[in-house]
C-alpha cells in the first residue's frame, strides 16, 4: 500500500516540472515530510490542452457516495481491480491525476517491531504516482475533491518491506496517462490496454530504501527529521 510520503521539492520546482504557468495559479506548496490519509495532497489534472495543478483531498469519495465516511478507507486502489470496483470504474476512464512525490513511507517486520523506510528514485528526482480523483457534492451543495494513489505489486526492492507499492509513471508516460477520455472512446480495449500497461512495478535497480527515525510514525510530525536516515545496526 502507500499510507505515508514525502513532497519536499519547492513550487517553482514543481511547477517546472509539470509544465505549469506560474502566473495560473497562486502558490500554496510548502515542503511536505509526511503526508497522510485525508490530508490535502497536490494533484495534475489535465484539461485538454494543458496541465492544472491542484490540491485533493486523499481518500477517494465517490460521486454518488452517500455520506464522504468512505474516504479515510479509499486512500489505495489495486491496479488489478480498477474496472471491477463501482468506485474505481468510472475515475479510470475519465478522471485519472498525477500525485507527485519525492518519496513514500513502508514498515518493515522486524524482532523490536517495525522500521521504517522511505523509498524513492536513486537519483533523488521527482516522481508521479498514478491517481484517481472524483468529485462529491456534499449536502449543502459545496464540492469535495478527492483523490487515490493507485498500487500494484512490489518490485524486488520493496518485497523484502511490503509486498505493494504506487504505481510511479516514467516521465514520458504521464501524458498518455493524464490524457482525456471521450465518452466515446473511454472503453475501447486499445485504449484501455495502454492504460493498463502503464500500472506495473517501477524498476527496482532505479530505486532505493533508506531506513529512517521512527520520528515518521506519528502524522503530527511533519519535518525534515522524518526524512533523516539512520544506521541500521
Amino acid at each position: 500500500m502507500c499510507g505515508r510520503f514525502t513532497l519536499t521539492v519547492t513550487w517553482e520546482e514543481l511547477m517546472t516540472r509539470y509544465l505549469i504557468d506560474p502566473e495560473s495559479v497562486s502558490p500554496f506548496h510548502i515542503p511536505r515530510y509526511n503526508i497522510a490519509p485525508t490530508q490535502m495532497v497536490t494533484a495534475i489534472i489535465n484539461d485538454g490542452s494543458t496541465n492544472r495543478i491542484g490540491q485533493l483531498q486523499w481518500g477517494l469519495v465517490p460521486s454518488w457516495a452517500k455520506d464522504s465516511s468512505t474516504g479515510a478507507k479509499m486512500i489505495n486502489a489495486r491496479s488489478e481491480t480498477l474496472e471491477e470496483k463501482p468506485a474505481y470504474r468510472m475515475p479510470f476512464y475519465r478522471k485519472r491525476c498525477l500525485i507527485p512525490a519525492d518519496g513514500f513511507y513502508e514498515w518493515q517486520k522486524n524482532e523490536n517491531g517495525k522500521q521504517p523506510f522511505r523509498i524513492g528514485l536513486r537519483s533523488g528526482d521527482l516522481f508521479s504516482m498514478a491517481g484517481l480523483y472524483d468529485i462529491w457534492i456534499t449536502p449543502s451543495g459545496e464540492k469535495l475533491s478527492t483523490c487515490t494513489v493507485i498500487t500494484t505489486e512490489s518490485n524486488t526492492l520493496m518485497e523484502p518491506i511490503h509486498n505493494r507499492m504506487p504505481v510511479i509513471l516514467r516521465p514520458e508516460d504521464e501524458a498518455l496517462w493524464l490524457e482525456r477520455t471521450t465518452a466515446a472512446s473511454e472503453r475501447n480495449p486499445s485504449n484501455l490496454q495502454s492504460l493498463k500497461e502503464l500500472l506495473k512495478p517501477y524498476p527496482a535497480q532505479d530505486m532505493q530504501a533508506v531506513p529512517v527515525s521512527t520520528t515518521v510514525n506519528s502524522v503530527k510530525n511533519d519535518t525534515e527529521d522524518c526524512i533523516r536516515s539512520i544506521t541500521r545496526s
